[in-house]
């Protein structure tokens, strides 16, 4: 039996696949024609460029944006001036062939990056890797193997998996993940739990003990592996399984149901979505409303910015399909891992801790400005809220107000409706931001606190990075403290207190956010019908 991190509920028992690197055939090193090589570089790249756009938007519409989010990562590297000059270089300089110019300067980036001491850095080179295998793919024409041979009850087990990865997958043969890294919030976790399919994470060196072949059970209920077992284990885990499936159907039941505390106060439960293609969940899992619209899809896989009216548009199209339940929209927030090549942000050394979100649309005024008016003239279609990311001052607050109150002044000048009291609030995901809610309380209409990050820069981790995921931990007291001290400021002030972190589906953390009083629970469409049920057997226990 192995243990690790249960990151998605179910069990399976199946048969183990292990996902092997694709073996790249360069070909021969040097070539004669080198006009040749180059025309096929460049070829290969409009082609890489295209596969990647398709890629994107299939994650988008079966994952979820944000996982999208690191295929435009993928397309900046094609459209790199500095990286397509170097290997425009080794074909011209060094008389190499096209594969064998993109692998030799793909390596030159990854020693480079391995040797920074930046563990943000260090992360990039997997993306790095995967762009070069693929653009060397182009080139030579090979053709990866790695899911050709998936068969039915097939447990797929990695040392990571990526979007790249999973939507290649046949979602119905591959019935459970395996990976050796990644946590609760890792992208392989979220993207099990939004297919609905058992996974467990942080499992150490488990593609080396594991075998091709190997019959194993999957617990992504308590977080175990169980290999090769006995009969009488499976026929345990067989009855799990229907019990599991029963469940699920039970769950249903609960997809209308309003819930309310001992006190008669009701308890949201929420949806987090990065775009309007994911309504048919929220609508599918019964949402008692949206804590959380990221609205960064807008603007990525594009070469300008989303006007006014297209921004208009989105919104406009959520806030009718929710029907008068309340939608969070949070304004733009790109920076940190996310970035946009057409607004040439500098690079930087911590761009988590840089040049992002609400210190990016301060500085870039009229990008803010299109956004909020599209926001404003949205809010007659519904009960829309408007939020503020990476609020780290009362200062910040004051100064994106201003700029909301501008735009009103202007719609109100060109005689467009909009709504006058429309409620704003901030994200309280910064360590400073959650000390001083009591002050930020008195100034806005709500909070949501967003705890994936909150919990990183509260404890100084790196939820990606598997040398210290196990410092990662939603039940610390410094992170604890933190959110009651936030909740507790809120409602001194009458103001309402939501959560859009992974932590608000986390089973363990919900009893004691009960307790704290937390208003709204924000989470992944696929979560919701299992945390009411959670929710639900809490309150009952206290009667």
């Amino acid at each position: 039996m192995i243990k690790g991190i249960s990151a998605s509920w179910g069990y399976a028992i199946g048969t183990v696949l292990i996902k092997e690197e694709p073996k790249l055939n360069l070909g021969d090193k040097y070539a004669l024609n080198l006009d040749y090589e180059k025309e096929r570089l460049f070829n290969a790249i409009e082609i890489s460029k295209k596969q990647i756009s398709k890629l994107r938007d299939k994650v988008a519409k079966e994952i979820g944006e944000e996982e999208a989010g690191v295929f435009d990562s993928h397309y900046v590297l094609l459209e790199d001036p500095e990286f397509l000059s170097a290997v425009e270089k080794e074909i011209r300089d060094k008389g190499k062939s096209a594969g064998n110019a993109v692998n030799d300067v793909i390596n030159t980036y990854i020693d480079m990056m391995l040797n920074i001491e930046d563990q943000y850095i260090k992360e990039r080179v997997a993306d790095i890797k995967d762009v070069g295998s693929r653009l060397i793919m182009n080139i030579t024409g090979n053709k990866s193997k790695t899911f050709a041979n998936i068969k039915e009850n097939t447990v797929l087990v990695a040392r990571d998996l990526t979007p790249s990865d999973t939507v290649q997958l046949d979602k119905e043969k591959v019935i459970a993940f395996l990976t050796e890294v990644g946590g609760l919030t890792s992208h392989t976790a979220i993207m099990a739990r939004s297919m609905e399919i058992p996974a467990v994470v942080g499992l150490d060196d488990i593609t080396y003990k594991l075998r091709n072949g190997d019959k194993v059970i999957v617990d992504g209920v308590d977080g175990l592996v169980i290999v090769n077992p006995e009969e009488e284990a499976i026929e345990s885990y067989r009855e799990k399984i229907r019990e599991f499936e029963t469940g699920k159907i039970k769950l249903k039941e609960l997809k209308n149901r309003t819930i309310t505390n001992l006190q008669g106060k009701t308890i949201e439960i929420s949806a987090n979505i990065g775009s309007t293609e994911e309504m048919e969940k929220v609508i599918e899992y019964g949402a008692d409303g949206i804590g959380l619209f990221r609205t960064e899809f807008l603007y990525m896989d594009r070469e300008a910015m989303p006007s006014e009216e297209e921004q208009l548009e989105a919104y406009k199209k959520v806030l009718i399909k929710m029907e008068g339940k309340p939608v969070v929209i949070r304004t733009l927030d790109i920076g940190g891992d996310k970035s946009l090549p057409y607004l040439k942000t500098p690079k930087e050394m911590n761009p988590f801790l840089g040049y992002r979100a609400i210190r990016l649309c301060l500085d870039r005024k009229e990008l803010f400005k299109t956004q909020l008016k599209a926001l404003l003239r949205a809010s007659v279609y519904g009960k829309l809220k408007i939020m503020f990311p990476m609020i780290t001052t009362p200062e910040e607050f004051v100064k994106a107000k201003e700029v909301l109150t501008e735009c009103m002044e202007d719609l109100r000048e060109q005689g467009i409706e909009f709504n006058e009291k429309v409620p704003l609030g901030i994200m309280i995901e910064v360590p400073s931001a959650a000390i001083r809610a009591d002050e930020f309380a008195k100034m806005v209409d709500f909070f949501s606190i967003g705890t994936n990050d909150l919990i990183q820069y509260t404890l100084a981790v790196d939820r990606t990075n598997e040398k210290i995921s196990h410092l990662y931990n939603t039940m610390d007291p410094a992170v604890l403290r933190l959110i009651k001290f936030t909740i507790d400021a809120a409602h001194k002030e009458g103001k309402s207190c939501g959560m859009c972190g992974e932590m608000a589906a986390d089973q363990r953390a919900i009893p004691i956010l009960l307790e704290y009083g937390l208003d709204e629970f924000s989470m992944n469409p696929a979560s919701i019908l299992r945390s009411k049920q959670i929710i639900l057997d809490h309150i009952h226990l206290l009667k």
